[in-house]
């Protein structure tokens, strides 16, 4: 599989954010976006993603499902945990599970494979930073997509929650994954860099 953008042109609120974008990340090698605050990596990674317009240029996939735009073939993964706090971990792990559609697996498994089984009855409101955060890439486990677009994947993991992260990313590669992650921090895993810079 190829995810490829060519000629993205980018415009948030009157301002041009990236113009003549060009990338691609193949299926087992994993891409960094890198750059100073405010250049579009977040905002790349959500034109990917379809989230927002590209005001030119655009985004293919090769190898993947013909059927699909690139969006419904993508998990984003934003630096916000989208969770609902009255609802215990299960439960939201389980109305993202129907939301996304798709490949859906074992949301047990899911959750196991984060470290938050033990507390899958636990409303959302009560977890830590970084509980939240596991549970937000319990998502990309619990329904199946070929691509993962990570806005600052490692945002309030501590040391373990990093090594799991960085493993459940190999894993998405060997089985024929792409990944792109917006990052300040190391990923964890050998990443090729796309590095976006200001336009203005």
């Amino acid at each position: 599989m190829r995810l490829a953008g060519s000629q993205l042109r980018c415009v948030r609120g009157g301002r041009e954010i990236f113009v003549d974008l060009d990338f691609t990340a193949n299926a087992g090698e994993p891409v960094a976006v890198v750059g100073a605050n405010g250049t579009g990596k977040t905002s790349l990674l959500r034109l990917i993603a379809g989230l927002i317009a590209p005001a030119g240029g655009r985004v293919t996939v090769t190898g993947g499902d013909d059927d699909l735009s690139p969006a419904e073939q993508a998990h984003y993964l934003g630096h916000r945990d989208a969770l609902k706090s009255a609802l215990s971990v299960e439960e939201n792990l389980a109305f993202w599970r129907a939301t996304l559609g798709g490949e859906a697996t074992d949301i047990n498994a899911a959750l196991g494979a984060v470290g938050l089984d033990h507390i899958a009855q636990l409303p959302a409101a009560y977890l830590s930073a970084g509980q939240r955060r596991r549970l937000s890439i319990a998502r990309l486990l619990a329904v199946k997509r070929p691509i993962w677009l990570l806005d600052e994947p490692t945002a309030s993991l501590d040391a373990g929650g990093q090594a799991m992260l960085a493993d459940l990313m190999r894993g998405h590669l060997a089985g024929g994954g792409v990944i792109m992650a917006a990052t300040h921090l190391p990923l964890g895993i050998a990443a090729r860099e796309l590095r976006i810079g200001a336009t203005a």
